[in-house]
């Protein structure tokens, strides 16, 4: 079995027809099932009266069940799938809901459209789905903004991420990035219930998306107009960010269009003061996130054909 077919099948098919809603309703979608499993182990382990030492040990253990349970499912359906194209073509299919590809570019979308024609209380409930910023403090550019560091940084997370993962290690490989990607955005968070708890979550996710988010950035960069511009940004700017990984793909961006991203954010009712990246460029208009579509679009073909050359080799 061709695992670059098997993620290139997986990345037409979500591309083409994404999720389906119908689907969705009937059975829900695998990231929902994970994502039920690390609220159960949430609502039993992480115990508030405990101290940070222990609720650091049950935040592992959440993640060892989490990850343990995802890929023992992924490797039993792997085993019980037959050899030859039939097999491959059933292994893309498995994988498919866990590609991002159409899903993104669709929340993307649903945020420049309004932004376009200047409604801005529509834009800030569409980019409300996607960034977890307050959106009633943002303005047209940081709408704009908040939209385009998503778009960068859910590019590796959502597409490159898994695909590399499965790569390496098949189905159980794609499935297993999914759980520590899904423990980090419900657990990983430096909260006062999860900053001990989902300590575990949180590095781990580092780790597995270190050689991904590189790889995205890189990827944007030889597919942008201005590669030049996006790789001398990358490299000045990426370890500026707050994340040991997001810096890397929303840098290149930043470069390959010519803006600022980053900077200061409000959480609720706290601020963040965070670095710029490409500091000395304008905010993104509106146009601009149609240009960052653009270049997603151009990078999801370059990686579709990298896959089809692995293939063909």
């Amino acid at each position: 079995m061709s695992a670059a077919a098997v993620m290139l099948i997986a990345l037409v098919l979500e591309a083409l027809i994404g999720w389906p809603a119908r689907l969705h309703v009937r059975i829900g979608h695998p990231v929902t099932w994970i994502g039920a499993l690390i609220a159960t182990l949430d609502r039993r382990l992480n115990r508030e009266n405990r101290s940070a030492a222990v609720r650091r040990a049950a935040g592992l253990l959440a993640v060892s069940i989490t990850v343990g349970t995802t890929v023992a499912v992924a490797g039993l359906l792997t085993a019980l799938l037959p050899e030859g194209p039939l097999g491959t073509a059933l292994a893309g299919l498995l994988a498919w809901p866990l590609i991002a590809t159409r899903s993104l570019h669709s929340h993307v979308g649903a945020v420049l459209r309004p932004l376009l024609t200047g409604d801005l209380p529509a834009a800030r409930q569409a980019v409300a789905m996607i960034v977890g910023r307050d959106p009633q403090r943002l303005d047209r550019e940081g709408i704009a903004r908040a939209t385009l560091e998503s778009l960068a940084e859910n590019s590796s997370d959502g597409i490159v991420a898994p695909i590399f993962w499965g790569l390496l290690l098949g189905l159980p490989g794609v499935a297993a990035y999914k759980a520590i990607n899904t423990l980090d955005s419900m657990i990983g968070h430096r909260t006062e219930r999860h900053g001990a708890f989902g300590w575990a979550a949180a590095r781990l996710d580092d780790l597995a998306n270190l050689i991904p988010a590189r790889a995205t950035g890189l990827l944007f960069a030889l597919v942008s107009t201005r590669p030049r511009s996006a790789l001398l940004c990358m490299l000045r700017d990426a370890r500026r960010h707050r994340s040991p990984n997001a810096g890397w793909p929303e840098a290149a961006m930043a470069g390959a269009l010519e803006v600022r991203l980053s900077g200061p954010r409000s959480y609720g009712t706290r601020l963040s003061s965070e670095p710029w990246l490409n500091g000395g460029a304008a905010d993104p208009a509106p146009g601009d996130l149609a240009r960052g579509l653009a270049l997603f679009r151009r990078a999801i073909g370059a990686l579709a054909f990298l896959l089809a050359i692995a293939v063909l080799v």
